[in-house]
Formats: C-alpha cells, structure tokens, sequence
C-alpha cells in the first residue's frame, strides 16, 4: 500500500434533527467504525464550550474520535460575496467560531467549500476568488493559534463554485501552500477534502470533467475523502445500497486502487474516508427509520469492497 493507510469514518449529516448523537455512536461502534465528522448545523455556532466538550467525551465514551469538522449547509461562502459587506463579516465570526469548535472537540481540521459567485453576477467570479484567498489565510493563523493541524476546503461540480476544474484545483492549492510555505511557524496548511461523487457537467447535461478526473488533480492536496454515489451527471447522491449501486457511477474498488496507485502524491499516511450520505425523507414515520438500515448497509459495503487491503480500518 505504498504506507498509506485508509480508515472509514461517517459524517454525521443525517441524524440531524432526527436521532441523537448518542445513538450515532453506538451505531459506529457496533459497526467497528470509531471516526467522525461532524457536521455543521444551525445552532452551533451559538452553542456554548461545554456542549462540545461534553460530546467529545460522549464519542470517546463509544471509542469514537471526532476526527474533523466540516459545514454541512454552505453557510462559509460569505467571503465570496461582494454585495454587502455584513457578508464576509459574518463568515469570519462563523469561521472563527468553527475553528474554535474543532479545537474543543479535539479535532485536527476543520473545512468548508469557498462559496459561489452569484448566477446573475459571475463577472465577479475572479474577484470573489481573490477574496476568499485573502480571508482563508487570515484563518490559517487563527487555526494555528488554536492548535488544529490543518483547514480544508471541497471541490465543488459547477463553474460559480470554485474550485472545480483540474486547473482552479492546481491553482488555489498552489496558491495557498505558498502562503504556508511563507509562514510555517504561524499557519496551518489548507488541504482538500475530496468527494468522490464530484464531477463537472457543464449546463446542458454534457460531462466535460469525470469525478475520477477531479479525484486525480487533487491528490497532491487531500486530506480526506468523502465517500458517496452520484448519478452519471453528479446530480443526485446516495449511498452503497443494492439497489444504489445499480444507479451510481462509483466505483469504490477503484477509487482505493487509485489512490493506493498515488500513494507518493498524498500528503497523509493515514487517509480517513467518511461515509457522506443525506438519509432518507427527513421528518416521515415511514422514512426515518430507515436510516439505521441505510447506514449499515452502506457502511458494511464499504468494509468489504473499500478497506479490504490488510492495514486498512
């Protein structure tokens, strides 16, 4: 395996508002799955120190690490916008409240994706990128003050959120691992957190750049994965289900050969992968009980087809 090691973890989207974290752990646990990234959600931010420190012991309880952080609802694009300034004011609150939030859960990183440039405004695209540039390395101090390891960001599948093509890929990592090769003794390094799911298809449905082509410009830069099925357009996502798998496109087995191919370009060791799924009909008797089954079965799948190398996890 070329060193590299992979582990399974989940992102912990789908209980919201729907089962506690308490149950999500036990899950894992029976499932022998012992990472988690925690999802954002809206009351958060809000949240007091003790609540975080509080579920860090309850997932240690369970032999669960709160491995990242990453938002869950879009809501750190504000350093894209140029329509008001109370926007990139609020995301760095946000920002700064995340960061703190992942040193007290005990996590190493916390992500997001940039944000998007406006439908009706894409001429303010370049602009926005440069903003979010400025504003993401102010956080990299911050990140740093606060001890986590790294930030991370995702690529997206359309043109007014960036990066997305190889090329957007290349640059904005270069772009920012300049800026900690600049700094190296007070910021954090920003890495991807890549979906496997991600693709490019441009606006009449036309596939120009493939998930497996976007997973392969950024392996210098990952730092994580999220594991997920897509439709052959990146348009729908969901699980490893019998009857998932005979609708999506990927194809696990070779994202772990990919991967372990490219082993050198990675800059982790130890590559956790986290189950990345919405769940089913939020807030319906006949839908919320279905994700217990749709976790587990998605899980168990990819124990068998993803970590099956000796070493894996």
């Amino acid at each position: 395996m070329n060193g590299l090691r992979f582990h399974l973890g989940v992102k912990a989207d789908p209980i919201e508002n729907r089962y506690s974290y308490e149950w999500l752990f036990r899950l894992l646990a029976d499932e022998d799955i012992h990472h988690l990234q925690l999802g954002s959600f809206v009351a958060m931010f809000h949240m007091s120190d003790g609540f975080f420190t509080d579920l860090k012991q309850l997932a240690a309880d369970f032999g669960i690490q709160i491995s990242t952080i990453f938002t869950s609802h879009r809501e750190m694009g504000g350093f894209f916008r140029h329509d008001h300034i109370a926007w990139g004011e609020t995301t760095e609150r946000l920002y700064r409240r995340l960061i703190e939030i992942g040193a007290l859960v005990g996590a190493s990183a916390v992500g997001a994706n940039p944000g998007a440039a406006m439908r009706d405004r894409l001429d303010y695209k370049a602009e926005g990128l440069q903003r979010y540039l400025t504003h993401i390395q102010a956080m990299t101090h911050y990140a740093h003050d606060c001890g986590l390891a790294y930030l991370t960001i995702e690529p997206m599948s359309c043109l007014a959120e960036p990066p997305t093509l190889p090329d957007e890929i290349r640059t904005m990592a270069a772009a920012l691992t300049g800026y900690h090769e600049a700094h190296p003794t007070s910021t954090v390094p920003v890495g991807y957190c890549v979906d496997v799911s991600h693709g490019y298809a441009n606006q009449n449905g036309e596939v120009i750049w493939d998930h497996m082509q976007l997973l392969e410009a950024a392996l210098p830069n990952m730092h994580h994965v999220h594991l997920k099925n897509t439709d052959s357009i990146f348009n729908s996502t969901f699980g490893f289900l019998p009857e998932e798998r005979a609708n999506g496109i990927v194809n696990v087995s070779t994202v772990r050969e990919v991967l372990q191919a490219n082993a050198n370009l990675i800059p982790m060791s130890d590559l956790i992968c986290y189950l990345e799924i919405g769940g089913p009909k939020t807030g319906r008797d006949y839908s919320d009980y279905q994700l217990e089954g749709m976790l587990r079965g998605s899980l168990q799948y990819l124990k068998e087809n993803f970590l099956q190398e000796s070493g894996a996890r």
